[in-house]
């Protein structure tokens, strides 16, 4: 009986998207006359539409033009015209919305639209992807086209951060038109690209800053996150966490790390791979106090030495050189388990098992470690986070739905592809809430 109706009246993407396709063909319209415009005309659009919004106009009653401008700026900057399939997603979006792409469809030029769309108001868009190549490769990428529109590009790298500007030249090819800057600068850029990591890292590191001055960020308006099945599903689980020094002696590690190789997995010790844990058995904490010379290693002044010894013993049975670490000049830099790109800097939470190189560190600041299984799960506890924000003077808005455009070259195929680009809005009058992108 369902089956039957669907057929008829269609599925809720189905009515969305044929919905959405009466705005394309409203940019469509503008494609003769934008076309016919000169460079410095079609560049002086960027200040017509910042005046109409500043004289009352919303974004959604420009839509249609700027998506044109975009779409005919993209054909003479890259040569590269967006595709009607491209401006659905684009759409999608902007009205903070899921749009899920096959491969190769392109995600990183259907941003564009969106992107230019949001940033002409002046408040700063990021776009965010899962590793600092990808940021820096679309940057670069898409950069001709927002420098075109009169828009300024920025890129935050692990331990670098940029501005696109074509008229710099490195001689690190791998720089090409990209121009050092300090982080300020780069995050006040109408566009800014970076990772999940890097913007999360630094809004921590703003919060620990003493006047708003200091501060690097400033107010998140508007995210778009790519992959972002990836960043809010499964690098969500991982909470970031800055350290300080610590003034602890790190004797304990050496000692400890002696006498972990005389136990034996199964007798003294067993493991859980799942969830990455390693306790003792009464045989292994019999053996573990002979080796300290402790009487009971769980009493209660000896706390201390039982978290080490956990510690060491998961160092030593569940992380595996040159797959979950590798060790350079003498320091241990963590792989992503994710990406599989080094994270120098970085270390596991809980006093970082085996990482000599972060050991006498204390945590100062951690981010929440949300978990979610389910992707309406994931919507309903965004939506949740933001109600609680509005409740701390935050405003939100924007709800997010699954938005399937048809392939480019197939109309008639969806994309089943499991990545995805996401845009949604964070809005906050003190300029300081965690939020995502692209």
């Amino acid at each position: 009986m369902f089956g039957f109706l669907t057929k008829i009246v269609g599925t809720k993407n189905d009515r969305e998207i044929k919905r959405l396709w009466a705005v394309v063909e409203e940019i469509n319209a503008l494609e003769e006359s934008v076309s016919s415009l000169d460079d410095a005309a079609l560049r002086a659009k960027t200040d017509e539409f910042r005046k109409r919004l500043q004289a009352g106009e919303s974004m959604d009653d420009i839509l249609p033009e700027a998506f044109a401008v975009v779409r005919e700026t993209s054909r003479r900057t890259l040569k590269m015209r967006h595709f009607d399939v491209q401006l659905i997603g684009g759409i999608a979006l902007h009205n903070g919305k899921i749009a899920e792409m096959k491969t190769g469809e392109g995600k990183t030029l259907v941003a564009t639209l969106a992107v230019y769309l949001n940033a002409l108001e002046g408040r700063g868009v990021h776009i965010i992807t899962v590793n600092d190549y990808l940021a820096k490769r679309d940057a670069v990428w898409m950069g001709p086209i927002y420098d075109f529109l009169g828009l300024s590009v920025g890129i935050i790298q692990h331990d670098a951060s940029f501005v696109y500007d074509p008229s710099y030249h490195s001689e690190d090819s791998r720089l090409k038109h990209l121009r050092p800057v300090d982080r300020k600068e780069a995050y006040a850029a109408d566009i800014t690209y970076g990772t999940n990591n890097e913007f999360g890292f630094d809004y921590l590191r703003d919060n620990m800053k003493y006047h708003i001055n200091d501060y690097v960020q400033r107010e998140l308006n508007f995210a778009i996150v790519d992959e972002v099945d990836s960043i809010l599903i499964d690098e969500a689980r991982t909470p970031l966490i800055i350290s300080g020094p610590s003034e602890e002696s790190t004797d304990k590690y050496y000692r400890i790390d002696k006498i972990i190789p005389k136990l034996k997995m199964g007798v003294d010790y067993t493991i859980d791979e799942k969830a990455k844990s390693a306790i003792l058995t009464e045989e292994g904490n019999a053996k573990v106090e002979k080796l300290l010379g402790v009487g009971n290693l769980y009493d209660p002044a000896n706390v201390e030495l039982v978290h080490h010894v956990n510690q060491g013993l998961r160092a030593h049975a569940l992380f595996k050189r040159d797959v979950d670490y590798i060790v350079k000049d003498n320091e241990v830099i963590i792989v992503d388990e994710f990406t599989g790109r080094l994270m120098p800097g970085r270390r596991w939470s809980d006093a970082a098992p085996g990482d000599r190189g972060q050991r006498g560190r204390k945590d100062r600041e951690r981010e929440p470690d949300t978990r979610h299984h389910h992707f309406p799960e994931l919507l309903q506890d965004v939506q949740e986070t933001r109600r609680h924000d509005r409740h701390r003077g935050h405003r939100g808005r924007g709800v997010r739905k699954d938005i399937q455009p048809r392939c480019a070259c197939n109309p008639d195929e969806p994309a089943h592809d499991q990545e995805g680009l996401s845009g949604y809005y964070l809005q906050d009058g003190q300029g300081k809430v965690p939020g995502g992108h692209r």
